[in-house]
C-alpha cells in the first residue's frame, strides 16, 4: 500500500497500485483498470492514474505520492467503461506517513476537486 496526499499534504487515500483505492480508514472506494480510476460505489470514471498520481478528468492533480513527480496531463479522451471489479479484502491499515514536503505546482495545476469529489464525477 502507498500513501496518497492531496495538495496539503494530507493524507487522503492508500493505493494497491494497479489494483484498488482505499480511504484512510481502509474502506474500499475505487478500483484502477487499463490506468484509469472507477468509483467503488457507482462504477464511474475518476480519472487516470498513471503510477501514484490520480488525476481529475481535466488532466488535474487531485492526490499524489511523494515518490513520483507530481504533474498534469492534457485533458485525457474518456475510457470506454471499465468492468466492475469485484470488492476486495479489506487490508490492515497501513502506518501513518510522514507528511511529505509540498511539490512544486504541477503542469497544468492542482485539481480544485477534493478526493470524494472527484468519487463523484459522472
Amino acid at each position: 500500500m502507498e500513501p496518497l496526499f492531496d495538495r496539503h499534504c494530507e493524507l487522503v487515500a492508500w493505493v494497491d497500485p494497479l489494483h484498488h483505492i482505499f480511504d484512510t480508514e481502509m474502506n474500499w472506494i475505487a478500483y484502477i483498470s487499463g490506468g484509469q480510476a472507477w468509483s467503488a460505489e457507482t462504477g464511474n470514471w475518476c480519472g487516470p492514474v498513471p503510477r501514484l498520481i490520480c488525476l481529475d478528468q481535466s488532466g488535474k492533480v487531485v492526490a499524489w505520492n511523494p515518490e513520483e513527480q507530481v504533474a498534469g496531463t492534457a485533458i485525457p479522451p474518456r475510457p470506454p467503461r471499465a468492468v466492475r471489479a469485484a470488492r476486495p479484502a479489506r487490508p490492515a491499515r497501513p502506518a501513518k506517513p510522514a507528511r511529505p514536503a509540498r511539490p512544486a505546482t504541477p503542469t497544468g495545476g492542482w485539481s480544485d476537486e477534493s478526493i470524494w469529489a472527484w468519487l463523484s464525477q459522472k
